[in-house]
């Protein structure tokens, strides 16, 4: 079929096939991962490339920092071993942030995939590892050497040999080996997974080559990416937010420009890079940048080279969003995730009603350690998303990362470490027409006498998600101990036995003026909890009241009712 014209129908059927093979190797390091990062927060890509290194295909869940930056990769990886120095049973490996995924944490390993021995494809995926060495996980280092053991691109494994000198340097560098070696096989795995189906589906269709059918997929994509961008106005727009930064407050200001069937989204004008490991790398903006315009413009074109093309992203060098090595950058997600808010607010001047609020965008993360046995557990955390234009706010859901939460019992059945309470945290979402997501109250502790420590990375702790055309902002998040002592959220705290440790996490931005939200979602509001009977007064103007009797255990969702002379009289006054 190499020289043949593809019909439509056979490239239809050989893109799902596509994608089922990257979601085949997408399971299979799921299910053979050692680590919880990987097996239960997800915090992985995975992708299918042509012999160009052009992405055709990732598999079905996957952060975009992961998948996009994964796709930049490969360019990298393709000049350090040109094909014909690659051969059958070849895996290679890098972690460093300017080549890969932005961070010493999110190792890359790739795959060249043979067939008569002939290049075909390349499998990759990208996950973060449980430990490479260096300080704990941190926004707290000043270089980048401070952060771990940097890895440039080289052969994990030759003709299916493990590179045993390399494994050894990483089993004496890193707190958790067993976890990250045997991740690193998983990885290895993942890939010959999808090499091998991918193997299987060229015999069944005849095809000497998947280029060119990477081509004419890429050529669609790109194509209609480009038709939906000329639906947009031309014109440029610009917005910035702010973080709450490390030692002082980072904004992050971006200019959009439509031009034709192109974007142009521009950082000029953000904070320049700090001295402590929260800064980005361009590969990782771009990767969150063009994202953005994928989820705003065109959610449902197949994610591969051709909807990358029409997007131009550049920030100026040396500042937070454009880092240089060897500046720090384990923590660059508590300001890149900040990046699709910000373009959302720019573009929504040009896509009235179409574009979510701000939400509580990075994921919470914290690395908890301790003695008496040995532990060390990363747990991610995510807060509420932005209201959307005709619905709320998800609840404790992550966007942009798209990670998922740790269940307790995984958390408890690896670690000495208790998690007293997880709930939704009332009132932490924007009041607005449409309310914003809320986010999570959790409560830690640990079973057992023996130090222990919570090295934290979160954000909007001073810096609340706004709200978007008249909606409120979410509530801020905290970091606090059992006595009420907030504590840096960027830092690493040492703890005493029986010492509890709350972390509770903001909410997300409101949409649209909350006096004209429909009464009666703001009673449900209050019948699930969502929000408190003063909180509806207050922000609402509207007057819920319990009907019951105050010690009722059991309260019906009839006995709530409004008090519409108060409401009409609250909603008067605006």
């Amino acid at each position: 079929m190499e020289n043949k014209a593809i019909d439509p129908v056979t490239l239809e059927v050989i893109w799902n096939r596509f994608m089922s093979v990257a979601n085949e190797q997408q399971d299979t390091l799921i299910r053979t991962a050692f680590s919880t990062i990987v097996r239960e927060s997800q915090d992985l890509a995975c992708g299918l490339f042509d012999t160009k290194g052009r992405m055709i295909a990732q598999s079905l869940s996957g952060t975009p920092g992961h998948i996009n930056a994964m796709a930049t990769s490969m360019k990298h990886f393709l000049a350090a071993f040109p094909p014909d120095k690659l051969s059958a049973g070849d895996v290679l490996i890098t972690n460093d942030p300017w080549q890969t995924a932005g961070q010493i944490n999110d190792i890359t390993i790739t795959t060249p995939i043979f067939r008569d021995g002939k290049l075909v494809a390349l499998f990759a995926n990208t996950c973060h590892s449980a430990d490479i060495g260096g300080r704990i996980l941190s926004a707290e280092a000043r270089e980048v050497f401070e952060e771990g053991l940097r890895i440039p691109i080289m052969k994990l494994f030759e003709r299916g040999e493990p590179n045993q000198i390399l494994m050894q340097i990483v089993r004496a560098n890193v707190r958790q080996p067993d976890e990250v070696i045997g991740d690193f096989y998983a990885q290895t795995a993942c890939n010959e997974t999808g090499g091998r189906a991918l193997l299987e589906m060229m015999d069944e269709f005849d095809l000497d080559s998947i280029d060119p059918v990477a081509e004419e997929i890429i050529r669609r994509s790109e194509a209609a990416v480009r038709a939906e961008i000329r639906k947009l106005p031309s014109g440029e727009w610009k917005n910035e937010t702010w973080s709450d930064g490390f030692e002082e407050p980072i904004v992050v200001r971006c200019t959009v420009k439509v031009a034709g069937d192109e974007i142009f989204i521009d950082f000029t004008g953000s904070s320049p890079q700090s001295t402590r490991g929260i800064n980005v790398v361009l590969n990782y903006t771009h990767a969150y940048a063009s994202f953005a315009i994928k989820a705003a413009i065109c959610p449902d074109v197949p994610h591969n080279e051709g909807s990358f093309r029409p997007v131009h992203v550049s920030a100026p060098p040396g500042s937070i969003l454009n880092a240089l090595d060897p500046a720090p950058v384990a923590s660059r997600q508590v300001i890149g995730h900040f990046i699709p808010s910000a373009i959302f607010a720019a573009l929504s001047g040009a896509m009235p009603g179409r574009l979510m609020a701000p939400g509580a965008d990075p994921i919470w993360l914290s690395v908890w350690r301790g003695q008496n046995p040995s532990f060390t557990l990363t747990l991610f955390q995510v807060g509420g998303t932005g209201a959307r234009p005709t619905k709320d706010g998800l609840n404790a859901v992550g966007f942009p990362s798209g990670v998922a939460g740790v269940p307790a019992e995984v958390i408890e059945s690896l670690s000495p470490l208790v998690m007293k309470r997880r709930a939704l945290r009332p009132d932490s979402g924007g009041a607005g027409k449409w309310r914003g997501g809320l986010g999570q109250l959790t409560e830690f502790t640990r079973r057992g006498a023996g130090r222990w420590s919570v090295s934290s990375i979160a954000d909007r702790t001073a810096y609340p998600a706004p709200g978007l055309l008249g909606g409120q902002p979410g509530a801020t998040g905290e970091v606090m101990l059992g006595d009420g002592t907030r504590l840096n959220a960027k830092a690493l705290k040492d703890l005493s036995s029986g010492e509890i440790v709350h972390v509770n996490l903001p909410g997300g931005g409101g949409y649209g003026e909350a006096f004209k939200r429909d009464v009666e979602k703001v009673r449900w509001d209050v019948i699930e909890g969502y929000i408190t009977s003063a909180e509806a007064e207050k922000k609402y103007g509207v007057a819920v009241r319990f009907s019951g009797r105050a010690d009722d255990l059991v309260r019906l969702p009839e006995d709530w009712i409004i008090d519409q002379t108060k409401t009409n009289e609250f909603r008067s006054r605006r």
